[in-house]
């Protein structure tokens, strides 16, 4: 009979899902509104969406694909790369979303015991990825306090100092949790260390679209640069689980390990999944930017909400769907903080924690149209006059009287 003794130390030492903690949060919270997971509030393009309802009955859908993904779909892709993010050595394979493209790419490059690099605050599902594939030397590296933007003066001296050499560094662009933007200079400094080291740069491009107040996206390329992208939030496809990895196509063997993996991981991606993202890709990039010019407002009002922790303890919101927040000093335990927020005043955000910093929150600006994220924000920011003049008082000042009384 088996026992918890016999379960992989690797699985059993990962960090439980802070998304799968939030979930049961949120069933036990009566009406509670989320400003957590990170998701858009659209769906695919209708008439993407009425090509693939077309294609149900159609066999092939209900067939294996190609492991790498649909040749059209690809070709599509490397067009989409070599026009928009300058990438053109670069060859594609389509995956189940961008969190299983990682996982692709640390099984692809990275065996137990190798040390890899990530800056905090960090990616929670990134971290869980190197844990649960027995990467466990995770060194995580600084932000800057002002900006966040990952502290290459430190990156250079790791680097050099660490033996054997880190196998990886990995970051978020636009990021998450910090919703900063990596400037491409600074991105391409981070870059060329990496290529003098010897060691891989894995960037996550997921929120590639999603860039506010002018700012540029843009991406490095190199025989040691692997990009991530995904369709889930530009295209609102989250459940439709389509991502991509665009790696070195001069880089030997790269393509036939990766292969082995994908092969026994999904095989493919979903058929209708790819077909309906081919089809969102031919919408062009304009059809995204319309939707994602409507966060602006969304992001100005959750600002606002979270005005009473003081403007310098909120970063971000330069790009992705998410602003960063410390709570004063006293809170460095914040998943109570966020339980308290769920349960007594109905809004449900992430714990910095989570990624690395505790003593935070990340607010995540865009599963919400306008109208429901000014109540959500209501409650936020309620929550947070409560938290910062009385504490996390089971009932308000006023309740609290009325009881007295």
């Amino acid at each position: 009979m088996g026992s918890f003794g016999m379960l992989a130390r690797r699985a059993v030492l990962t960090e439980t899902p802070v998304m799968v903690q939030i979930q049961e949060l949120i069933r036990g919270a009566k009406d509670a509104i989320s400003l957590a997971q990170g998701v858009v509030y659209w769906q695919p393009p209708k008439k993407a969406l009425d090509k693939a309802k077309e294609l149900i009955w159609e066999p092939s859908v209900s067939r294996y694909g190609a492991d790498e993904g649909l040749p059209e779909l690809r070709e599509a892709l490397i067009k989409k790369l070599r026009q928009e993010n300058r990438l053109h050595k670069s060859s594609v394979m389509v995956t189940a979303g961008a969190n299983q493209a990682f996982v692709n790419i640390v099984l692809t490059l990275c065996d137990a015991g190798d040390s890899v690099v990530m800056f905090a605050p960090y990616y929670f599902n990134a971290y869980m990825s190197f844990q649960m594939t027995g990467v466990t030397n995770i060194l995580v590296g600084p932000g800057n306090p002002e900006t966040l933007h990952p502290d290459a003066d430190w990156l250079e001296r790791t680097l050099r100092e660490t033996k054997p050499t880190p196998k990886l560094v990995t970051v978020v662009n636009p990021g998450n949790p910090s919703g900063t933007y990596i400037p491409e200079p600074l991105l391409e400094r981070i870059s060329d260390l990496c290529r003098d080291a010897g060691c891989w740069f894995v960037v996550d491009n997921t929120y590639e679209y999603f860039m506010y107040d002018g700012l540029k996206h843009t991406c490095v390329e190199g025989n040691h640069v692997v990009n991530i992208f995904s369709f889930s939030k530009a295209y609102g496809m989250m459940g439709w689980r389509v991502g991509y990895i665009a790696y070195p196509s001069e880089v030997e063997g790269f393509a036939a390990q990766l292969l082995k993996i994908q092969d026994n991981i999904p095989i493919c991606a979903t058929i209708i999944s790819q077909r309906l993202a081919l089809y969102s890709l031919e919408m062009g990039p304009e059809w995204v930017t319309e939707q994602v010019k409507d966060l602006v407002n969304n992001r100005n009002i959750v600002l606002e909400a979270l005005s009473p922790l003081g403007k310098d303890s909120v970063k971000g919101g330069e790009g992705a769907i998410y602003l960063w927040a410390k709570l004063p000093d006293e809170y460095s335990k914040d998943f109570e903080v966020v339980h308290w927020l769920a349960t007594k005043h109905g809004i449900v955000v992430i714990p910095g924690s989570a990624c690395g910093c505790p003593g935070h929150l990340r607010i995540s600006f865009g599963g919400l149209v306008e109208n429901d994220c000014r109540v959500a924000a209501a409650r936020l920011r309620k929550g947070l006059e409560e938290l910062v003049k009385d504490g996390m008082l089971q009932n308000s000042p006023s309740e609290l009287n009325s009881v007295k009384s």
